[in-house]
């Protein structure tokens, strides 16, 4: 519960109406069922034919793209968002223009398969942190603060499938937690520096932990994209369900954070939670 300062005597303040669906409607956000298996209801097939483990080599290649598109996000993040140009209302308003743009990505991969991963990630990743960028501007996030833009960064840990998210640090605030103190000395680091050194180990620590997760659903992204009856849908098809997967998941991130800065981190967390075991109640 957060507090309020009113004539001398603080007041408990609880959601209106109005932020308890948003919020309500973040938490769905943020709960809803993994790529895979949005990915598997698009094809018609079990999960089990998108999510599998990949041979020794695949899986080298994929965590290798993984870690080059993570980079390449993070100085977007810290530098290229901060731009006045990119910040303003045009960026905003080309939310879907990065849309298709990672759809496109996404075709070429789709064509040239495992091959063009290495290509196509980095690309369809920066493309689909812009997207992340403007709902974050939308839900007021200053893009000039670098913390803001780590935040954008975050929502790439938030999407691993569920059935390897598994123990205390699986759910959304227990994810944000994780990573919020790799955030900070990162954040600080730029302020400080002005540059950042890759190797820098608060770098490397903060990256691999997105990248863990991440990584996950780059993996159902491939195996999507191999399995023959998604392959009929092409690679820009998958590509739009993993576009779509990561904006649902920044608008809940974003709503969330908003909402914290009205009421408080507790009393947003509080009623996340409660709104949650009803939802599993119901189910």
């Amino acid at each position: 519960m957060n507090f309020t300062l009113v004539g001398g005597e603080l007041w408990a303040m609880s959601l209106s109406d109005l932020d308890r669906e948003a919020l309500a409607a973040a938490m769905r956000r943020l709960e809803r069922p993994s790529f895979a298996v949005r990915v598997a209801a698009l094809a018609g097939k079990p999960v089990g034919l998108v999510w599998r483990a990949l041979p020794a080599p695949v899986s080298s290649v994929v965590a290798k793209a993984t870690e080059r598109a993570l980079e390449g996000a993070l100085d977007v993040a810290l530098f290229s968002l901060r731009d006045g140009r990119l910040a303003g209302g045009t960026f905003v308003r080309g939310r879907a223009l990065h849309t298709v743009l990672a759809c496109a990505s996404g075709a070429i991969g789709g064509a040239f398969g495992l091959t063009a991963l290495a290509v196509e990630l980095p690309i369809s990743t920066t493309i689909m942190l812009r997207a992340i960028a403007a709902i974050a501007q939308e839900e007021g996030e200053d893009l000039a603060d670098p913390r803001a833009g780590l935040a954008c960064l975050e929502v790439f840990a938030l999407g691993a499938s569920a059935a390897n998210r598994e123990g205390p640090d699986s759910d959304y605030f227990a994810v944000r937690a994780l990573l919020a103190q790799g955030a900070v000395e990162v954040a600080d680091f730029a302020v400080d520096k002005g540059a950042m050194r890759e190797g820098a180990p608060a770098v490397v620590r903060f990256l691999a932990q997105i990248a863990s997760r991440f990584g996950i659903v780059v993996t159902e992204k491939v195996m999507a994209q191999a399995v023959a009856v998604v392959g009929a849908l092409g690679g820009a098809a998958v590509n739009l369900a993993f576009v779509e997967h990561f904006q649902d998941l920044a608008r809940g991130h974003f709503t969330v954070r908003r909402l914290e800065r009205v009421y408080g981190v507790a009393a947003v967390r509080d009623e996340y939670d409660r709104l949650k075991s009803d939802l599993a109640a119901t189910a």
